[in-house]
């Protein structure tokens, strides 16, 4: 199967800035990833985009790639791409290491960002137009108190690994008709660590962490929307060997309202009028976010007619000003007259020169006989 072009993962041109690639990324790595999105193909999707990433935002691999795609005809190999076994034991990473002069190489004991985490929140219609301030809870992990993060039991040695000697990785050499190759793994001795733990941490049992929920105090601006989120700083997972935490976003549902329609920041509602009011006009109450208002009819009014209440709809969540209030007028026709209220909109009809049939005066064989006649 062919691969996909990486730009066309990630969604970005081929002349996209490092910075640009990097948003393309991390929006779709939190959308896919595994943790969050429950759909049986966000794992493949997931290691998909952090592939692309990972040539991408490397300018060395990023040439490479714009010069030869997936192929690379001086190699002879059928695709590059992160972690892909071509039959020898090595990788994406080790061939570029041994065409280049060596690869980048992490170290296991570098400061390291947490991870970000997301929380969905649902809010009424009112709580989303003026804001608040809430409590959440969250599960996260949490730095172990016992060891502070080392994973050894207190007071225990932790030993650097003699096999990798703290570098967490494994250097193999071999011969391959393509000359000498580099193939470094990740020491299976330490894990990738570095270190040697003798005596594990009883309450972490040497992972240095520890699931725990979490209460954060998260202050919503007036005039969120629906599906738009929210970053708390270093509310995310703690980082790694001294590394800042990661970042809380929040997520916001808006529960709709049963009068008011939002449209940006601008809501829209219907306001019923009587016949009477729409043609002799009126002065009637509107109910706005914001309180009562007085609204003058006109006369003659028709149904559909829009009215703007300025600054009477949602302050922007940016800072922007408010938006505005449209009042849509519908016109009702009653459906219950007595006698008196008939008699008198036939009064009105014929002062109006128009013919009003009534239909419980009016003979089938009459409506028959204007059928015939097309009338």
């Amino acid at each position: 199967m062919s691969k996909r072009d990486y730009y066309e993962i990630l969604g970005v041109s081929k002349s996209a800035t490092k910075d640009e690639i990097k948003k393309a990324y991390r929006k779709l790595s939190k959308k896919y990833h595994p943790d969050i999105n429950k759909e049986a193909d966000a794992a493949e999707k997931f290691k998909e985009i952090k592939e692309a990433y990972e040539v991408l935002s490397d300018d060395q691999k990023k040439a490479h790639y714009d010069q030869f795609g997936h192929t690379d005809p001086n190699q002879g190999f059928g695709g590059f791409g992160g972690g892909a076994d071509f039959g020898g034991g090595f990788g994406f990473e080790d061939i570029f290491s041994s065409i280049f002069g060596g690869g980048r190489r992490r170290d296991p004991n570098a400061p390291r960002q947490g991870a970000d985490l997301q929380y969905t929140m649902t809010l009424s219609f009112e709580d989303a137009v003026f804001g608040k301030e809430t409590t959440i809870e969250i599960p996260r992990e949490e730095t172990c108190d016992t060891c502070h993060g080392s994973g050894a039991k207190p007071g225990s040695k932790v030993d650097t690994c003699s096999h990798c000697h703290g570098t967490g990785q494994m250097s193999i050499e071999q011969n391959t008709p393509f000359g000498r190759i580099v193939n470094r793994r990740t020491c299976q001795y330490c894990n990738g660590k570095g270190k040697i733990i003798r005596e594990k941490c009883g309450t972490c049992h040497g992972t240095g962490r520890i699931n725990k929920n979490k209460k954060i105090n998260v202050k919503i601006p007036a005039g969120v929307d629906d599906g738009q989120q929210l970053r708390v700083a270093g509310q995310g997972e703690p980082g790694f060997n001294g590394g800042p935490p990661g970042d809380l976003y929040v997520v916001f549902h808006v529960r709709s309202h049963e009068f008011f329609e939002r449209d940006g920041d601008d809501v829209y509602c219907e306001m019923p009028l009587t016949f009477a009011q729409a043609a002799l006009g009126d002065e009637i109450e509107v109910p706005t976010l914001h309180g009562k208002v007085k609204l003058k009819i006109p006369a003659g009014t028709q149904t559909g007619t829009k009215f703007r209440l300025k600054g009477k709809g949602i302050p922007n969540v940016r800072g922007y000003g408010q938006g505005d209030q449209h009042v849509i007028i519908r016109v009702i026709t009653p459906t219950k007259l007595s006698e008196k209220q008939k008699q008198l909109l036939r009064e009105f009809a014929d002062l109006s020169g128009q013919e009003v049939v009534d239909e419980q005066h009016d003979s089938f064989f009459a409506k028959v006989k204007r059928a015939f006649k097309g009338e």
